[in-house]
């Protein structure tokens, strides 16, 4: 224990010394710190004290002496600087505080005015919007819309007529039923089953094989008697080898018809001859109220507005080779005219006796058979003079049978057509009988001379050509009296070649259109009929259009480079959704004021054939391609030149878009490229784009957005008139034509100006070639242009219904072979029909877009051989084409270049 107490004892005194030091070591720290600060400052300021103001090392010194340090003079200029920018900031934000407010009350005020402005602006627009709804009722009462009206169709039964004075005295008036044909019924035709007649045995196969293809093809014809406007009956031609039923048991065989009604009104008995040489058993037959449709009449028969006289049916089931058609230039041919023909001698004039007559007496009276001597020796002395190339012959080897005083025809047909294609004119000598009004025989000469582009001179006054109720003849042939035959080579002589060339082109309008096929012959007779009664004819046929399944893509884009204007205004554009032409715009007004000039002109401006070329009637009264009317008169329109014509859309018509069709061909990418450039386009309907491959597209092929519809078609022709365009405008295009929109525009508004032409931006000329005898055609640049390609071309709807089915099939067969030169085809066709030239539009060369493949019919092996041959044909048919109207804008600016600056003498 004594250990552990004296451990405890001695090892405490350190801890206590360590404890002592640290206290010290504290103490010490603390001195240091606190004292020694002091002690140093009470020693400084003593010894300033002690050396005087003078000398003050670390006193402070006053401000003017801080300055006079050099190391510190620059910061003192730019503190006075900075003060002085401060001054100068501070007044400017008191100036703009001063400003903020002022604006702030301007705005304020501002504020009110446009709440006041703005409810200003509603009132003006409830308005206008009054305004629009008061003046769209007023126009809905004076100008109403005009839609195809409801169809009326004719009652069970018949009212009665009353009785004319005589079956030989009918007219439309007294003896046609106008209740059972209404002016919206659709004119329904009944056609009797020729079976089921008693005398069918009798009639020509032929002629009844003719009959009824045609039948099948019309559109007119309904298998419903109830409601049947007219009744046809088939009498005839008969065969040689049967002779023609007495006429009481005719009577009576055509009273037991089921729907004879007692007295036949509303009927048409239809005699077609084929031959020079006809039965007209109908001479001697009661026929009622029923009218006689046929080719050879006397005067007595002849109910003049009532009958018709028809046309042969020289190509009954086959129809004529229009490669073999000779071309229509040159206008003089070698003969000046030509007649072939032997007298047939008439047994009244071999039991004539008495003496002589004078000539005066012979024209106060029926001139006697012999009366053609005259015209004989006539003829003979102008061939005897040699003053022109006559070829006349009253003598054959192998005459055709004709009725008596008439002129037999000479040898085959074939021969005939030989001689006719070398004569400028060829005569058509009447009967010599004059109770003979139509022949068959005639009415032959007359078809064969149109058929190969001869003009027709009849000699006789008094004949009774086909449909001459309608169709003026003085504009195809020249009609003279007989007495006028010693001035005849005279007359002939001073027609100008433009007067034969006008007339050789009627001419043959009207032989295509009326009488060349068996189909034409019987549209004709009852096109003939319905417009008598003044009944619109029928909507022209349209194409059905299949659309391509397809999956649609992105909104598509607009090219930079094609929105780009510069500085063209693209004028008053469209914001409203597509919308269709007006399917009506006339009423019947148009049916009965332009009768005669639709049946004496091609289809043109104002010549257009809603269903086919025999229907005289303009498309305006009816359903126009499914889309619109006909063509509208130029001028008088919103357009004008310069700036106006640029800034306004132009023509008369207030509203109207165009369809774009566009030609593919295996060509995706620049397909899809050329859809996107049309994004944001004015004035565009649709595009209708024709997939003209036997591949459909790509199952993953994206088609752009360009918020319109885009409608697919395959394996068809651009130009069939498809139902889905609803515009009468239609830009055909191929799928590489790279246009802007302006050039567009610019286009559109140049067509809407000229309707009837095709108004289109690449250009060619054709011309013939003396040296190497052939056609020579120009795709270069070239100042002098005869047609516009349909590549990128503007044109109407209704041409593409003619091109269809109305141009002949030669044509259109030659076109599929080459897989080429519709284009050709098409300006020929339009220049054939309104004789006016298509118009180019921008001075730009070259539409191709730059690094696109090649197009389906780039194939230069073949293409002169291909264009010869279609210009060859085009020209046989529809003569040569004009010269090209070209149309630019001076807002385009056209830098043109030195070597076609002569180019302005065409402009």
């Amino acid at each position: 224990m004594q250990r552990n107490g004296g451990g405890a004892g001695a090892g405490g005194q350190p801890w206590l010394l360590r404890r002592v030091r640290l206290t010290w070591l504290s103490f010490m720290l603390f001195f240091i710190l606190v004292f020694f600060p002091l002690i140093a400052h009470y020693y400084l300021t003593t010894i300033d004290e002690a050396g005087g103001p003078e000398k003050h090392i670390f006193g402070p010194r006053p401000g003017g002496e801080l300055c006079e340090a050099k190391h510190v003079q620059d910061l003192c200029r730019i503190r006075e600087s900075v003060s002085e920018e401060l001054l100068q900031l501070e007044a400017k934000r008191q100036e703009l505080n001063g400003e903020i407010s002022r604006l702030n009350m301007r705005i304020e005020a501002c504020k009110r005015s446009i709440d006041s402005a703005k409810q200003d602006l509603l009132q003006l627009k409830n308005v206008i919007s009054q305004t629009e709804h008061s003046y769209k009722e007023l126009m809905a009462q004076n100008q109403p819309k005009l839609s195809l009206p409801v169809r009326l169709l004719p009652d069970k039964e018949d009212p009665g007529l009353p009785p004319p004075k005589s079956a030989r005295s009918c007219r439309l008036r007294s003896c046609f039923d106008y209740a059972r044909c209404p002016l919206t019924s659709g004119f329904p035709v009944y056609v009797y089953d020729t079976a089921s007649y008693p005398w069918a045995d009798f009639i020509d196969p032929l002629v009844k094989q003719a009959f009824a293809a045609s039948v099948k093809s019309n559109i007119y014809i309904t298998d419903n008697p109830s409601i049947a406007c007219l009744y046809l009956v088939l009498v005839g031609e008969l065969q040689e080898s049967s002779p023609p039923p007495p006429p009481s048991e005719l009577e009576k065989q055509l009273k037991a018809l089921p729907y004879w009604r007692s007295d036949g009104h509303n009927h048409v008995l239809v005699h077609f001859s084929r031959k020079s040489m006809t039965q007209n058993f109908l001479y001697n037959v009661s026929t009622g109220r029923a009218a006689v449709a046929q080719s050879t009449f006397l005067e007595q028969q002849y109910r003049e507005g009532f009958d018709l006289v028809v046309s042969p049916l020289v190509h009954a089931l086959s129809e004529p080779n229009f490669l073999e058609v000779p071309p229509q230039v040159p206008v003089k041919r070698k003969y000046l005219f030509t007649f072939q023909g032997e007298r047939v001698e008439s047994l009244r004039s071999s039991l004539q006796e008495g003496p002589p007559q004078t000539f005066e007496e012979e024209m106060e009276g029926d001139p006697p058979a012999d009366y053609d001597d005259r015209i004989i020796g006539t003829l003979k002395a102008v061939q005897d003079s040699h003053l022109d190339q006559v070829l006349v012959e009253f003598t054959c080897k192998n005459p055709r049978p004709s009725l008596p005083t008439e002129w037999a025809l000479c040898g085959e047909r074939e021969d005939r057509l030989e001689v006719l294609k070398v004569s400028t004119f060829g005569l058509v000598i009447a009967p010599g009988d004059g109770q003979l009004v139509a022949s068959a025989g005639c009415g032959m000469r007359l078809f064969e001379a149109l058929e190969v582009g001869t003009i027709p001179v009849v000699l006789g006054d008094h004949s009774r050509l086909p449909y001459h109720q309608l169709i003026r003849w003085s504009e195809a042939a020249i009609i003279v009296p007989k007495p006028r035959v010693t001035e005849l080579h005279f007359l002939l002589r001073s027609l100008s070649d433009n007067d034969m060339l006008a007339m050789r082109r009627q001419g043959r309008f009207l032989w295509e259109t009326y009488f060349s096929t068996s189909e034409n012959v019987l549209n004709t007779l009852l096109a003939c009929i319905r417009t008598s009664i003044q009944v619109p004819a029928a909507p022209i046929k349209e194409e059905p259009a299949h659309e391509i399944p397809h999956k649609a893509g992105k909104l598509a884009g607009t090219d930079a480079n094609l929105a780009d204007n510069g500085d063209l205004d693209l004028g008053p554009v469209e914001t409203e959704p597509p919308y269709a032409s007006p399917r009506f715009l006339r009423n019947f007004t148009y049916t009965a004021s332009e009768t005669y000039r639709a049946w004496n002109r091609a289809p043109g401006p104002f010549h257009l054939f809603p269903h086919t070329p025999l229907d005289p009637v303009l498309p305006s009264e009816a359903k126009f391609l499914g889309s619109g009317t006909g063509f509208r008169p130029i001028g008088g329109g919103t357009g004008g030149s310069g700036k106006e014509f640029q800034a306004a859309l132009g023509g008369n018509v207030p509203r109207e878009q165009f369809t774009v069709v566009m030609l593919t061909y295996e060509r995706e990418e620049v397909l899809m490229n050329s859809l996107e450039r049309l994004n944001g386009l004015p004035y565009l309907n649709k595009v209708v784009v024709v997939w003209n491959s036997p591949k459909p597209p790509s199952d993953d092929l994206l088609w752009p957005d360009i918020g319109l519809p885009i409608v697919k078609n395959s394996l068809n022709n651009r130009f069939l008139p498809w139902d889905v365009v609803e515009t009468e405008a239609i830009l055909s295009i191929d799928d590489d034509a790279h246009l802007r929109h302006d050039e567009i525009m610019f286009g559109f508004r140049v067509w809407r100006e000229a309707r009837d032409r095709i108004v289109g931006f690449p250009g060619r000329y054709h011309a013939w070639d003396v040296n190497h005898q052939s056609w020579l055609y120009n795709s270069n640049y070239s100042c002098e242009l005869s047609m516009v390609l349909t590549g990128a071309a503007f044109f109407h709807k209704y041409y593409a219904y003619l091109y269809s089915y109305v141009m002949p099939q030669a044509i259109r067969d030659m076109v599929d072979e080459y897989i080429n030169c519709e284009d050709i085809a098409m300006n020929f066709l339009v220049s054939h029909i309104t004789r006016k030239p298509p118009i180019k539009v921008t001075s730009r060369w070259t539409f191709r877009c730059p690094g696109c493949p090649q197009a389906l019919s780039h194939d230069d092996s073949h293409f002169h051989e291909q264009v010869h041959q279609l210009l060859r044909q085009s020209v046989r048919l529809h003569a040569a084409a004009v010269h090209t109207v070209r149309v630019d804008s001076v807002l385009f600016k056209t830098r043109l270049p030195h070597d076609k600056t002569k180019c302005f003498k065409f402009i």
